[in-house]
């Protein structure tokens, strides 16, 4: 959208039947399912990328601001009806411990600051450790604390350990572990209090769907069902691109697939330096997902968001990202999306969105032998969060496990929310947005700098806009993409 509107000839090849990827949907039997994320929250870089092409995205799609934003289910005991109204939001805290509401506000009000003072780096692009060093970077050292875990930078507000991870579970997100994850993604929890977390009616399919639109009246043609088979090059510079209907050059290319398993796929080993086979296979990598997508008869009643969160949480975060197992008592996030959305299923049904975090592909899952029993553990866990005879009640079901991840991702070991986001994967260390191993090749979404979840993905878009019109000699204040912040170490 961003380079079509700046008026740059665009071509996009999307390998499935329809636009998306993981933010795509399952239509079946009248039901409709996100594919992938299903949570959207802070609307505002979105809202800039819709506006800078002459859209509203208020107008291209309905966003509901849901109240409660999600149900936490405690297996320890308890439960907070997770509101952003901060009040209520600190009633329901006061159960667990009075002192935790207490330190809400000035929870609020310090991640509002280290937002503030960070989003310049979540707008920039880090080309070198020259953009890390830099005077400006060490005067957030204090603000971000880099050597805390997320679990610990919590500690400093809350005692309750559920109040903890009732603001540290938004690691998921991230495919990581409140007590790996770095602290400065406290501001996870914090957007979600701050901004809301929305619905888009049709699901967040219904954000890629809007974009299709928008590119079809900017003129640009769309390649459904046509995979990228490689990128051809002339030394490290990519010239074009080979589907099986042919050969289409290109002035540069745009990979916005999976980063890991795109290079591994699509480029010679030889041609990266940095990004080998033999270095990609020693990176860390995010958890995976289990996922279960039920058409059922009947309407549940309950909020539109719901976790349950595992009695030994640690274990299964251990479980998950050390021992690589399956644990006996999974944590999982249900959508009951209809009570929303009814449009979603056929009239007196509805849809039931189930994820289960589990670990990527390793030897010690055979999912082929471990599908079945698995489902029927997680179909267990329903009625603990109050969802009744589900599996007398599906109509329609399809699974996935890290294996359909990997395979028709195609996602490097099934990892859905890409590497890791550890100290040593961040900025800089990230496979950077003018991609540092090829020329003329450019990457965007979660496997590059600034990393995953929809809005950050949202902001490596305009970073990647940026550059890549730069070295077309176009001004890339066509689509007011002048406005980001950029260090001056990064400018040329």
């Amino acid at each position: 959208m961003l380079l079509a509107g700046a008026g740059v000839p665009v071509r996009v090849f999307e390998r499935h039947d329809r636009v998306g990827g993981r933010t795509s949907a399952i239509e079946t039997a009248g039901f409709r399912f996100d594919l992938g994320p299903t949570f959207f929250l802070y609307p505002q870089p979105l809202r800039a990328i819709f506006a800078a092409v002459g859209r509203d995205l208020d107008h291209e799609t309905k966003l509901v601001k849901l109240d409660p934003q999600y149900r936490l289910l405690f297996g320890s005991g308890g439960e907070i009806s997770a509101s952003p109204n901060i009040e209520s939001l600190q009633r329901e805290v006061a159960r667990f411990s009075p002192p935790d509401a207490e330190a809400i506000p000035r929870f609020m009000a310090e991640n509002r600051t280290k937002l503030a003072l960070f989003k310049p780096c979540l707008e920039s692009p880090f080309s070198s450790w020259r953009d890390v060093v830099t005077p400006r970077m060490l005067r957030l050292l204090p603000a971000l604390r880099p050597w805390n875990s997320l679990d610990a930078e919590l500690g400093r507000y809350f005692r309750d350990p559920r109040v903890r991870l009732a603001f540290a579970f938004q690691s998921k997100y991230l495919g990581m572990s409140p007590y790996k994850c770095p602290s400065l993604f406290s501001i996870l929890s914090f957007l979600e209090y701050e901004h809301g977390v929305f619905h888009p009616i049709g699901g967040c399919s219904a954000i890629s769907e809007a974009m299709e639109r928008v590119l079809g009246d900017l003129g640009v043609p769309i390649h459904l069902n046509e995979p990228i088979e490689s990128i051809q090059f002339d030394g490290q510079r990519a010239t074009g691109v080979v589907t099986r209907s042919g050969h289409y050059s290109a002035r540069a290319v745009v990979v916005n697939a999976d980063f890991a398993g795109a290079m591994a796929s699509l480029v010679p080993d030889r041609l990266r330096r940095r990004w080998t086979d033999k270095k990609l296979a020693k990176k860390q990598y995010s958890c995976s997902t289990f996922m279960l997508y039920l058409g059922v008869e009947g309407r549940d009643e309950l909020p539109h968001h719901n976790i349950y969160l595992s009695t030994d949480y640690a274990g299964n975060i251990d479980d998950i990202e050390r021992k690589h197992v399956l644990s006996d008592d999974p944590s999982i996030y249900v959508q009951n999306a209809c009570v929303t959305d009814p449009g979603l299923a056929p009239e007196g049904c509805s849809t039931i969105y189930v994820l289960a975090p589990v670990t990527h592909q390793h030897p010690n899952v055979n999912w082929q032998t471990a599908t079945q029993p698995f489902r029927e553990k997680v179909l267990g866990q329903l009625s603990k969060l109050g969802f009744a005879d589900v599996e007398t009640r599906i109509k329609v079901e399809r699974v996935i496990t890290p294996d359909d991840w990997a395979r028709h991702g195609p996602i490097y070991r099934g990892a859905t929310f890409n590497l890791s986001h550890n100290l040593g994967q961040m900025l800089h260390l990230r496979p950077r947005n003018r991609f540092e191993d090829l020329e003329s090749v450019y990457l965007v979404g979660g496997g590059t700098h600034p990393g995953s979840g929809l809005p950050v993905i949202f902001e490596s878009a305009r970073i990647t806009s940026r550059l890549l019109l730069e070295d077309l000699g176009r001004s890339p204040s066509l689509v007011g993409l002048d406005t980001l912040a950029v260090p001056a170490e990064a400018r040329g």
